[in-house]
């Protein structure tokens, strides 16, 4: 599944197709996502003009201008693709592709904005979702009112965190999973925060010291914004919206490098163990 990095640079990507723009048309392609679209939401949306893009946890967000917002999710395989449909191909900062003739077999939502851009909409699995909420009401919304903290805000610090942990015996790993804590935060960026913190993800959660809370707050914050310049990561799915792929893979020190030696730790050895359903990697050397 994108993780916030992912989510981010799909979000950037999407800001000169559709921040301070109107929908010209919207055409939805099936009835359902991983739920079924809102009632006449093509409909709905036509003519609306974005005000406002921005990301909560792994979702885009896009306020309208009739006081609702549309809500993104990409689901395990979404992606969304720009098109350009002016002569320079240059929207803002970036360079699009045309746009094709024919439509992907799985694209299952379609927008066209007065940037001029086509957006389009493809998840074979249909494990993504659109929906529309009242925009003063999204933080009691059922989709969002038990998530945590945005790890990239000046609220996740060393002091959150420390009282976050606190009397916490699941292991570390599977506290900074817990999307009622941390919003956005994947199973590839706390692999690679962990070992820039030299914490093992066996670790009970309450028995990280204050000083290696602000160390591995640090390391969160920097694997995430390192990761978000470099376009995320492209394991299977993900692509930025102009069809590059992100890069930051190329980086991991342990995600995906089971039994390779470990950068750091002359004589270690990346090991995998599974927590709670999840492959976990790390040195059991240079992580205690």
């Amino acid at each position: 599944m994108p993780e916030l990095p992912e989510v981010e640079t799909v979000m950037t990507g999407l800001k000169p197709a559709l921040e301070g723009h109107r929908f010209t048309h919207v055409e939805t392609r099936r009835k359902d996502l991983r739920i079924p679209f809102p009632k006449d939401f093509a409909k709905r949306l036509n003519g609306r003009k974005v005000l406002k893009l921005w990301r909560r946890a792994k979702y885009i967000m896009a306020d309208l201008d009739d006081g609702e917002t549309l809500v993104i999710h990409l689901g395990m395989s979404g992606r969304m693709a720009v098109f350009a449909k002016n002569k320079s191909r240059k929207l803002g900062q970036f360079h699009y592709d045309p746009v094709p003739d024919e439509h992907e077999k799985h694209d299952h939502v379609v927008f066209d904005t007065d940037a001029p851009a086509r957006i389009t909409f493809n998840d074979h699995r249909r494990f993504g979702l659109m929906t529309l909420i009242d925009s003063d009401k999204i933080e009691s919304h059922k989709l969002f009112k038990d998530v945590g903290v945005e790890p990239l805000s000046k609220d996740f610090d060393a002091a959150f965190l420390k009282d976050a942990l606190k009397g916490k015996k699941t292991p570390i790993k599977s506290a900074l999973l817990d999307q009622r804590l941390i919003a956005g935060l994947g199973n590839i960026y706390v692999c690679e925060a962990l070992w820039r913190a030299r914490i093992s993800p066996k670790r009970r959660a309450a028995r990280v010291k204050p000083g290696e809370i602000a160390v591995l707050v640090k390391a969160i914050k920097d694997v995430l914004q390192e990761a978000v310049k470099a376009g995320g990561s492209s394991l299977r799915d993900h692509k930025q919206v102009h069809g590059e792929l992100g890069y930051f893979q190329h980086h991991f020190a342990v995600y995906g490098r089971e039994k390779k030696l470990c950068q750091r730790a002359d004589d270690g050895v990346i090991k995998r163990i599974v927590q709670s359903g999840r492959s976990s990697f790390y040195c059991p050397v240079c992580q205690k």
